[in-house]
Parts: structure tokens; sequence; C-alpha cells
């Protein structure tokens, strides 16, 4: 592979061309989630020629994934391969030349701020608001641009938020309003997705080679199925109290006592709890006592009765089959003692 032929479609399109192709491969891109919109957005900015993208998801592939979830396979169901680790493989193969970095955690204030520090800009390709809310203090705080993107059943909406110029997330949901469901609630359709993709990819590009005054500055939302589409001015919508972009933040999300230490996964019968760090090989010794074991070098399940537990070497545990915090404390707590 030569040089920048592979690229020569995108240099001919003349805001790009051989100086911001040159851009794109000095930067260094935090796709925080590695679902619908992260798996996407990681093959078109690879594919694109982005210097270094890290990959950062607590999660593993299940068989609904393969519907919408650009980049897995039914080997990868089969492996429970997590989601990080089996994009980053299909990336390296599709372009060598951008450096992938797969990252098996949570996303919380801790685990992300030091990859923070490391990037030029931030995707949002999250499922929910508690992570955003702390990419948004994190972006704020070390002023580094994201792109927020979320999508539900046909509709989607995005933002491309700049530190110090635009609102933050903060701000503009303030003003906004959201969507009151999740996709594992009244599910989704993959053109949403790659709408939401396209958006956000779009304006990645722009910011990665400097082109500032192409930036979108408004938010951006959609409906495919009903052909409803809008862009909405959020300027005035920035607050000079805000907590996390205003003119004394205190970046709340940031504060040890606001961070979650168990949560029920939404709308997937599941809980996480995040506890004590076990070497996944004496797990497996561990768990074999309760039911049959299943691993890969990243993770360890078992099920018994009618739970699944699944331990990831960072410390984290899905409990499968309940909505119950409670209950699913007590089942693990029964395992690790």
């Amino acid at each position: 592979m030569s040089g920048m032929n592979r690229y020569h479609r995108q240099t001919l399109f003349a805001p790009i061309g051989q100086e911001g192709q040159a851009k794109l491969a000095s930067k260094h891109v935090l796709m925080v989630g590695c679902g619908a919109l992260g798996s996407s957005a990681a093959e078109m900015l690879t594919r694109a020629g982005v210097g270094e993208l890290t990959l950062l998801d607590r999660d593993y592939v299940e068989l609904t994934n393969l519907q919408r979830q650009h980049l897995f396979t039914e080997a990868d169901v089969e492996n429970k391969t997590p989601k990080a680790v089996a994009a980053a493989s299909k990336l390296t193969a599709i372009n060598s030349e951008t450096k992938i970095n797969p990252v098996v955690i949570d996303a919380t204030a801790d685990t992300m701020v030091n990859y923070v520090k490391q990037v030029d800009l931030i995707i949002d390709a999250t499922d929910n608001f508690d992570t955003r809310f702390i990419i948004n203090d994190l972006a704020n705080k070390h002023q580094v641009p994201w792109i927020f993107g979320a999508c539900v059943g046909s509709s989607g909406m995005t933002f491309s938020i700049i530190p110090g110029q635009t609102p933050c997330l903060d701000c503009l949901l303030k003003v906004t309003p959201v969507f009151g469901a999740t996709c594992d609630a009244v599910g989704v359709i993959g053109p949403a997705v790659q709408m939401v993709v396209t958006h956000q990819t779009t304006e990645a590009i722009k910011i990665l080679i400097e082109a500032d005054q192409k930036i979108r500055t408004q938010l951006i939302l959609f409906d495919l199925w009903h052909n409803h589409y809008q862009q909405i001015d959020v300027s005035r919508s920035k607050q000079e109290n805000c907590k996390s972009c205003g003119n004394t933040p205190t970046y709340p999300t940031l504060s040890y006592n606001n961070r979650t230490k168990s949560e029920v996964l939404c709308g997937r019968e599941t809980v996480q709890i995040r506890g004590q760090q076990y070497p996944l090989e004496s797990l497996h010794t561990k768990l074999s006592r309760f039911g049959e074991v299943k691993a890969n070098p990243f993770l360890v399940s078992v099920v018994i009765d009618t739970k699944r537990l699944v331990f990831f070497h960072d410390g984290r545990v899905f409990v499968h089959g309940t909505n119950s915090i409670e209950d699913a404390k007590k089942i693990y707590y029964q395992v690790v003692g």
C-alpha cells in the first residue's frame, strides 16, 4: 500500500486535500462506546485515515447487536468477544495505517480521564446520559471538543460541543427535549443509526482538519419514518452559571459522591456491579463449583439458577436475569464471598 493512494478520492475533495489528509493522519480520536453508533463511526473514521483511534467499551457482542452494529459477526457472539476487541480486529484489517487501541472498561470519571487528556476529539457513542454527562464535564475541564449523538426508533439527534464556544450538554438539555424512550424499549432501525453517524463523522472530520468555520452550530433533530428534519439554533442556551461550562465550573459528575457503583442496564434485565478485581484464572476455578464456566481472555461467565454472571478483568460484573440491584448484589456476594 502506497502513501496517500488509498485516500485519493478523499483528497480530491478540495476542502480536505492533501493538507487536510495529513492533519487527519496526525489526530487521535476517543470513541466512547462501540455499539451501533460507535462501530459505524469508528469504521468511517478508520477508512478516512484518522491516525489513532481509542475504542472504549464495557460490553461484549450479543446476537441482538448484529441487526445494527457494524463490524460484528456471529462468531463474535459465540465467543462473547468484547465489542472494543472485536471492532479493533476488523478495523485493523480495514486500515493498518490507523493505530487502534481497544479498551475494555466501563466509562467512568476515573477510567476516562487519562484518555481524554491524550486525544484531539471525543465522539459520544454511548447509550445513556449518565456517561454523556461525565464526558461533558471531562471534555469541558480539559478543553477537548466532543460530538454528542443519540438515536431511538427512527429518530436521532446530534450536536458538536466546542468548550468555551458552544453550549455544553447540560446547557442544551435544559432547553431541548430529549428522547423519553430507549432503543431497548421501542427499538431502533439501522438507517437512523447511520444518519446520526453521518452527521457525527462529518463534523469530526471538520474538527480534525481544523475547518473551524464549517463546523455546524445547530442542533440536528430528525425522524426518518415520519420525514421530519430540524436544525435548531441553540447558541442562546449557553449559561454563564452552568456547573460544567460556566464562568466558575465545578464539574459535578467528577465528584466521587456522584459516581454510581451499581446500575441497571436499561432494557436488558441486567445489573452492573463494580466490585473488586480478581484474576480471571482464579475466578474460573472459583466459579466452577456453581456451574459450567465459559471464558475468553477478557471475561469469565457462569449460569447460576436463572442468573448469568459475567466477570470482567476490571472488576465489573454483569448479573443477567434481574433488574433488582439488591438481588444482583445478593448472588454476587454468594459467589465472591
